[in-house]
């Protein structure tokens, strides 16, 4: 579309000299930053949450996927699907639903290893019990995501278990407020503060900033949800 002569040999792209020229392009939402709502809109109990043009490229929905194995049904939907810049693209419409606990592992891994914390805090408010397996690449993260979690979902409250490639978790549909930390990992902290809205009590995370590192403005949205407002 910019002029350029782009040509795919298996997992090569060769890409020829040209002059380019100026295009407007629409860069979707990311699905890993919409994952934190999606849970924050299930979990709580009067919510309403429409999150616009989030990026739908199958390779990135598995959040979505375990969300509806989890039971969101209606309570997640997709507004307005369409095709933006050769990629398909939704609003996302949550409200508050009844989750229940699965078995997660297998193909279904590599497209949500980054939202395993988020989805941590939606087995604790889901009934039963969810075991995530196949996950140990979590250990290599900004932090060990498995030991972090479980440490830091342990303090408020949460009955979880962490295992060498995963962790089990026991929902009991609640969590208390209290002191964590984010060990400086960006995605532990947003779900962190996820689960600090979702909890009784208040809740501090040592370390929010991490959340910058992908989501600059994660604390402020989080403040307007909490008062009942959002961003535009």
């Amino acid at each position: 579309a910019m002029g350029a002569t782009v040509e795919a040999d298996g997992l090569t792209l060769i890409v020829h000299p040209a002059q380019l020229h100026a295009i407007d392009i629409a860069v979707p939402g990311d699905i890993s930053s919409a994952a934190f709502w999606l849970v924050a809109g299930l979990c709580h109990p009067n919510a309403r949450i429409l999150i616009r043009g989030i990026g739908l490229n199958p390779s990135r929905t598995g959040i979505v996927e375990a969300l509806q194995q989890m039971g969101a049904g209606s309570s997640l939907t997709l507004v307005d699907e369409r095709m933006e810049g050769g990629e398909p693209v939704a609003d996302i419409l949550v409200t508050s639903g009844q989750l229940s606990g699965i078995e997660i592992g297998g193909d279904i891994i590599p497209r949500i290893l980054d939202e395993v914390p988020i989805l941590a805090v939606a087995a604790c408010f889901a009934s039963g019990t969810t075991v995530i397996r196949d996950a140990a690449e979590l250990r290599v993260k900004e932090s060990d995501r498995i030991d972090t979690t479980v440490t830091e979902l342990t303090r408020l409250g949460a009955r979880i278990e962490a295992r060498e490639d995963g962790m089990v978790i026991h929902g009991t549909g609640r969590l208390s407020g209290g002191p964590c930390q984010s060990h400086s990992d960006h995605r532990l902290a947003m779900a962190l503060g996820v689960a600090g809205l979702l909890a009784d009590g208040e809740t501090s995370v040592a370390d929010s900033d991490a959340a910058t590192v992908s989501y600059p403005e994660f604390w402020d949205h989080l403040s307007l949800l909490a008062q009942g407002g959002g961003p535009e």
